[in-house]
């Protein structure tokens, strides 16, 4: 027989031999197919960055007609529930007591104050325990004024304050919705734990059950191992890609404005950096709990922490922001976002697609060197 002829039938009998491994142990389909719906659940529908329904109190010193309406827009918001209160001192009691979120206080010169265009404070009070929410808060509360004055200087009437309208677009995530940034870098965490843990286990496995001994007798190559490791899994790895990526435009109507060929490419570059990342930790390590323990703490924990995700990191100290550069999911998420939300920008998916090509070769041929050593040792 012809070397590639060799090559393919080691290759179709460590192939075929995975894929009865994965058939006996259904805990890797489980985690490349239920793992993404769990999580897409969880973040969809149970993690918000957004700020509905707060509960707001009002206190109306003046009850004429500019204050009035403003009050009605607050109303009117579908971020407030709005609760009018007799006094200041009454809403103070609410805040303390947890009751309500934020004051707004219009004075019992308001009216007259906008009638002679001169300043009209309105005074906002935050309850500021949670800064970010408080921020929000704050922010909801500016649009609604500047929907009211805007709507005043529609009619003609008397706007208080500076002669400057503010004109708002906002690009990419017209809604403003947090869900439509969540679940694209959702996508990246579900990938990094089905690449990293897959392989990192199912190597372990091996060693747990004595059947890497098994195989280190038998005629495979090094190439034909790394082979049969990753190719199934890259599969599985996939699948639950596209599975994730259904269910994020489906059902939680995320918009897609990229291409399904640019998502795919991509992604497999991610996934197999994933998967080369957890080879290398399967070379080192053969209990399946200690392999499981270290691909959370060095591959999931930095993808959540330090991807981008959830905390922007232009905000975080610099040593953060070195550090970041390490974490492949922190080029995946930048590349999810942008197909989602932007397109194909290619300006942005192009850089960050070669630094995940460049950590795959790495990781994978580490994984190469340190098997090698494991079949002639």
């Amino acid at each position: 027989m012809t070397p590639r002829a060799l090559f393919r039938m080691r290759l179709r009998g460590i192939l075929r031999k995975e894929m009865l491994q994965i058939r006996r142990d259904p805990s890797s389909i489980a985690l490349a197919v239920i793992l993404p719906l769990v999580l897409l659940f969880l973040f969809g529908y149970g993690v918000s960055l957004d700020a509905e329904n707060v509960p707001l109190a009002i206190v109306l010193d003046d009850h004429g007609g500019p204050a009035g309406e403003l009050a009605a827009r607050f109303e009117g918001s579908r971020y407030f529930s709005i609760r009018q209160a007799p006094s200041l001192i009454e809403a103070r009691k609410w805040l303390n007591a947890g009751k309500v979120e934020g004051i707004v206080h219009l004075q019992n010169d308001f009216s007259a104050q906008v009638t002679q265009n001169r300043t009209a404070p309105v005074q906002v009070i935050v309850n500021g325990v949670d800064a970010n929410r408080a921020r929000l808060i704050q922010g909801y509360s500016r649009g609604v004024l500047q929907t009211w004055r805007t709507q005043q200087g529609a009619r003609g009437e008397v706007i208080p304050g500076p002669s400057v309208m503010l004109s708002q677009r906002i690009w990419f995530n017209e809604a403003a919705v947090s869900r439509n940034f969540l679940v694209p870098g959702l996508i990246t965490l579900i990938m990094t734990l089905i690449g990293i843990l897959l392989t990192a286990l199912v190597v372990a496995r091996e060693w747990e059950r004595g059947t890497m001994e098994a195989l280190l007798v038998t005629p495979l190559h090094r190439i034909d191992l790394l082979l049969g490791k990753v190719l199934p899994y890259f599969t599985l790895g996939m699948l639950g890609m596209g599975l994730s990526v259904s269910v994020a435009v489906t059902l939680f109507q995320v918009p897609f404005r990229g291409s399904i060929g640019a998502l795919f490419l991509l992604s497999a570059i991610f996934m197999l950096a994933s998967l080369g990342f957890g080879l290398m930790i399967s070379a080192a390590i053969r209990i399946q709990f200690v392999a499981a323990q270290i691909s959370i703490v060095a591959g999931y924990l930095p993808a959540l922490f330090l991807s981008g995700l959830l905390f922007d990191l232009e905000s975080t100290p610099r040593v953060i922001q070195i550090m970041s550069h390490v974490v492949p999911a922190r080029y995946f998420v930048a590349i999810s976002h942008t197909l989602f939300m932007a397109g194909n920008v290619w300006p942005v998916l192009l850089p960050n697609a070669l630094v995940l090509t460049l950590m795959a070769a790495v990781f994978i041929g580490v994984a190469y060197r340190k098997i090698t050593k494991r079949l002639e040792g």
